[in-house]
């Protein structure tokens, strides 16, 4: 299938499959400037909304509770209570938790009062067991799909327990998913890298978005977006590892996947793209967000303060490999990225992670209603990562100052 291309000024650019939307729809959704958007906007043709919004211009607040309403995890006793590494959780229609520990691969599944119900799973190479369990997604009925790799692939749990198949990628992924969900239905979409790395800091790894049936096997290719450029320079070479960099402050490319909808977006640009299951673009989420040129004094800052994190270029700490990270010779992008990080919530919601500019204070998560419209701003505890967004729950994961780990809910309050 050929692919049509689009190439904005912001450095954003699209490749989707023809019929999706016409192409001058398309150039405009992907490129024209939102920076003089006053409030929402919506505007229909071809069968896509473009919902457009100000979220710097609202006051809007969501809230989690003072304290979380669910919490497991301790340093030492039960081994069930442990945690080395949560990679994946999930909430499931009786209120209990499924999270996956790193170091062990296990699915642990803990009750809403924080009883240790059941384990499964484990490392190993036989039926429902991992070799490097990564990530977790909650289907209808409370079947568990956990992804292990490499190769990737996905085995399926019941949630009392039963193993009930694996499911590998055909063709074969060799390494993880990189962003990508299971939908309600069991069609995994899977994100993978397509090469040629070029290390010249000009030509785009390229992001390629695939849907792959409840057997695994590929049936659609949903979007191909360039991705991150990446390069070498003098010094990087000269450590004889093949030191691959980026940019500062580069963009990403990511996708995300839950219930009916695939999410896409390239954080050049504030906009997210919102597919159906039959992965055909319905519509844009687009807002605001002036003012994010790069300028000397910006990579100064980043530079200075990475300087200053590593306790100065004297410290003990200093190292050939921060001599690289400082290297004047590493390009900055024109523009900070929109965004760090999409997720599609439980309840279809769109969250969206903004970028954090060096010397600026952490911005939370926005959230955006399934009809694309604006909702509210999250702030959360600095040391709270959230994994999974329901209606009226905030689901991650909490460490203290040594690293421990805890899972951790918190009633979310909306506007």
């Amino acid at each position: 299938m050929s692919m049509q291309f689009i190439s904005c000024p912001n450095g954003a650019a699209f490749r989707l499959a023809p019929g999706v939307l016409p192409a001058a729809i398309l150039a405009f959704a992907a490129c024209e400037s939102s920076d003089t958007a006053p409030g929402l906007m919506t505007a229909d043709s071809a069968g896509v909304q473009i919902v457009t919004s100000d979220p710097l211009g609202s006051d809007a607040a969501c809230s989690l509770s003072e304290e979380p309403v669910f919490a497991v995890g301790e340093e030492g006793g039960d081994e069930s209570f442990l945690f080395s590494e949560v990679i994946g959780l999930g909430r499931l229609s009786d209120g209990s938790v499924a999270a996956i520990d790193r170091r062990s691969n296990e699915i642990r599944i803990f009750a809403d009062d924080g009883r240790h119900l059941r384990s499964m799973g484990g490392s190993g190479e036989g039926p429902g067991e991992f070799s490097n369990a990564w990530f977790l997604w909650v289907l209808p009925g409370d079947t568990l799909w956990v992804g292990d790799w490499r190769p990737w692939r996905y085995n399926v749990f019941t949630s009392a327990g039963d193993f009930v198949k694996a499911v590998p990628m055909t063709p074969a992924y060799p390494n993880s998913s990189q962003w990508g969900g299971v939908l309600d239905n069991g069609v995994s979409v899977n994100v993978r890298n397509g090469g040629p790395l070029e290390p010249s800091f000009v030509i785009p790894d390229t992001l390629i978005v695939e849907a792959h049936d409840t057997d695994g096997r590929l049936v659609s290719t949903i979007a191909r977006v360039p991705d991150v450029a990446h390069g070498m320079t003098g010094k990087s070479e000269a450590l004889g590892i093949n030191l691959v960099l980026r940019p500062l402050f580069a963009a990403r490319a990511m996708a995300d996947a839950a219930g009916t909808t695939v999410a896409t977006g390239h954080g050049g640009s504030p906009e997210v793209r919102l597919l159906d299951g039959a992965f055909q673009l319905r519509r844009i989420v687009r807002w605001s967000d002036p003012g994010r040129e790069v300028t000397p004094a910006d990579v100064r800052a980043w530079r200075d303060n990475y300087s200053e994190s590593r306790g100065g270029r004297n410290s003990d700490r200093w190292s050939q490999f921060d001599d690289v990270r400082v290297d004047p010779e590493i390009p900055a992008a024109d523009f900070f990225p929109a965004f760090t990080y999409i997720m599609l919530g439980r309840d279809g919601r769109l969250w969206v992670l903004p970028y954090q500019r060096p010397g600026q204070n952490r911005r939370g998560f926005m959230a955006f209603q399934p009809d694309g419209t604006f909702l509210c701003h999250l702030t959360q505890p600095p040391s709270f990562n959230v994994l999974e967004f329901g209606a009226d729950y905030a689901l991650g994961v909490e460490a203290d100052e040594l690293g421990v780990q805890t899972v951790a809910m918190y009633q979310l309050g909306h506007p």
